[in-house]
């Protein structure tokens, strides 16, 4: 009688086992992904990527140096631009293109601005996610994985 019970609870209890699994790491993977945009937002506000010079390929590159293991380098993507207006401002998540293979096609913009302007920096990642046995799934992109995006807005200090 216990195995029967067993039999029939198991299958729900791994599902919410697992949706808990992954949606923490969800959670620390965003809460990551803010810090590192908090970090990358100050190179920018102090006028330090504007004085050294940078690309948009030493941005990233600096960004990455700061990313854990947690997540792969190459698939960040880095958008930095100015505003006209806090009322301008549009922080919403990008709808993401994709080519036949699967890469995003979206050209990001890369200006760190110049003294006084107010600036919008989102860094963004797509999560892989794993379907548990009930077919969890909180995929918010076409290929079935999950857009995590900070964003940061800020005014250059220069």
């Amino acid at each position: 009688m216990a195995a029967v019970e067993f039999a029939m609870v198991a299958p729900v209890f791994l599902a919410m086992m697992l949706g808990i699994l992954q949606i923490t790491l969800i959670y620390f993977a965003k809460e990551t992904l803010e810090t590192v945009t908090e970090s990358a937002a100050r190179g920018v506000l102090t006028g330090q990527v504007q004085s050294a010079g940078m690309t948009q390929a030493q941005f990233k590159a600096a960004v990455c140096a700061s990313v854990p293991a947690l997540f792969n380098c190459n698939g960040l993507m880095i958008d930095l631009q100015p505003a006209t207006s806090l009322a301008s401002i549009n922080t919403n998540e990008p709808s993401l293109s994709f080519d036949a293979g699967g890469n995003v096609t979206n050209p990001w913009q890369f200006n760190p601005g110049a003294s006084g302007n107010i600036m919008v920096l989102r860094v963004m990642y797509q999560w892989p996610l794993f379907t548990g046995p009930l077919g969890l799934s909180l995929a918010n992109l076409s290929n079935g994985n999950l857009l995590i995006m900070s964003t940061a807005v800020f005014k250059n200090e220069l």
